[in-house]
């Protein structure tokens, strides 16, 4: 008997629960609704940036073809990826995973025919543009439509008679409603079209998604030969990173700190011979090599420093990067999003990318200002580096940023840099964290 009055007032509990968790649930679907419309929008913006983009590459293609517009292949090519690029950071906003396809041979844009043949990533984003300029302008253009016809059609029965002939009508046009009891018919389906704007909104944001996400990240298909390629590349570049490096601090030891040592020992035994004859002049002989000392410990801690630096250590990643960006000759703004300590390794390189990119930015760009942006999504640590200065910088010209590449791809990390002339500069690295 107890467990039966229990039983009844448990299910009048949840009776007048009820309806509370189903408006929370409504509730939550517009908001989920109105996101999707959000996101439905922007990729509608950049499907329209592809639709425009299409007769551009036509154009380029039959100019290239005649001989007169080869120098062309090259700005498209970049065109193409920025708008790609536009569409890869409204995924990611979405939580897809999608990795920048521009590695190993093909990080620099396609300048002749030949070498857009041989790149498969032009082939994915020239698929994607075709698709989403055109499927994803449509899908967006249904997600802007869908909550504008639902309150025209609900509303539609308070002011239909007020309306001139040509609006007379409901579902955007689609069905004419020019008496009284068309107009009460588009209140219902104004309340069947938001129902179903808030049930299957992000479906269809879904569905816009989608060819970016098959198309704009590398190709699943790559052959194995070419992972093991790319794989034996990168552990030769760890080799000779880790080759250069140890020159470096040789050079560091035996022009530095040794010499310094070495004058210390020079010095000492020539104030053991003036200590009789002269102490006065011993005394200074000794002082010179304290000095002589210190000068060859600062060296030494510089080179520790540069090996891994200790305020890694004891401030982390965040509090190094802001040392980094306090020091920089250009005004530089820092922003890290990095929850927990990423490998020693990783940060070590995090911190070099960093302390390389605005040492170049401080001695070439001829920037105003500059930006570090560090954030880690998952086992993903990416790192951003940018300045409004005059651009063109150039891997292959001997810069800081060949040892960048170096030092990212021994861990197997990707460096993409956009860098026209004229700037501005972005420095785009990914290293992975493990798990």
């Amino acid at each position: 008997m107890i467990r039966e009055r229990m039983r009844r007032a448990k299910a009048w509990i949840d009776a007048q629960v009820r309806p509370e968790g189903e408006a929370a649930d409504l509730w939550a679907l517009l908001l989920a609704a109105l996101r999707a419309t959000g996101y439905g929008i922007v990729g509608a913006g950049f499907a329209f940036l592809a639709l425009y983009t299409i007769p551009l590459l036509l154009l380029t293609t039959v100019l290239a073809f005649l001989g007169i517009g080869r120098f062309l292949i090259r700005p498209m090519a970049r065109w193409v990826r920025t708008v790609a690029g536009l569409e890869r950071a409204r995924l990611r906003r979405l939580g897809h995973e999608v990795k920048t396809p521009y590695l190993g041979p093909y990080i620099d844009t396609p300048r002749t025919f030949r070498e857009l043949r041989a790149d498969p990533s032009v082939r994915r984003d020239l698929t994607w543009l075709a698709i989403h300029g055109t499927w994803g302008l449509i899908l967006g253009a249904l997600l802007l439509q869908m909550p504008f016809t639902a309150v025209h059609d609900v509303t539609y029965p308070l002011w239909w008679v007020f309306a001139p002939d040509s609006e007379q009508n409901i579902l955007n046009g689609l069905v004419s409603a020019d008496t009284a009891t068309a107009a009460l018919l588009g209140c219902a389906t104004g309340v069947a079209v938001f129902a179903l704007w808030i049930l299957y909104g992000t479906k269809i944001l879904d569905l816009q998604a989608r060819p970016g996400v098959a198309f704009l990240g590398p190709d699943p298909g790559m052959d194995l030969s070419e992972k093991v390629a790319r794989l034996t590349a990168t552990r030769a570049a760890a080799l000779d990173a880790h080759a250069v490096e140890l020159r470096r601090i040789e050079r560091a030891l035996h022009d530095g700190a040794q010499n310094r040592i070495v004058g210390v020992n020079v010095l000492i035994g020539a104030a053991r011979r003036e200590i009789e004859r002269d102490p006065k002049r011993a005394d200074q002989i000794l002082e010179r090599a304290q000095d002589t000392v210190e000068g060859a410990l600062a060296e030494l801690r510089a080179v520790v420093r540069s090996i891994l630096p200790p305020v890694l250590e004891d401030r982390g990643l965040a509090g190094a990067l802001s040392a980094l960006a306090s020091d920089c000759a250009v005004p530089c703004t820092l922003e890290v999003d990095v929850e927990g300590r990423c490998p020693a390794s990783v940060e070590a390189t995090a911190y070099f990318v960093v302390a390389e990119s605005l040492t170049n930015v401080a001695k070439h760009s001829r920037a105003s200002s500059a930006s570090v942006e560090v954030r880690r999504k998952g086992n993903t640590l990416t790192v951003t580096v940018s300045d409004d200065g005059r651009g063109g910088a150039d891997a292959a010209g001997g810069s800081g940023l060949a040892g960048i590449a170096r030092r990212v791809e021994a861990l197997d990390g990707t460096v993409a840099v956009q860098s026209p002339a004229g700037g501005p500069t972005e420095i785009r690295v990914e290293l992975p964290c493990g798990s």
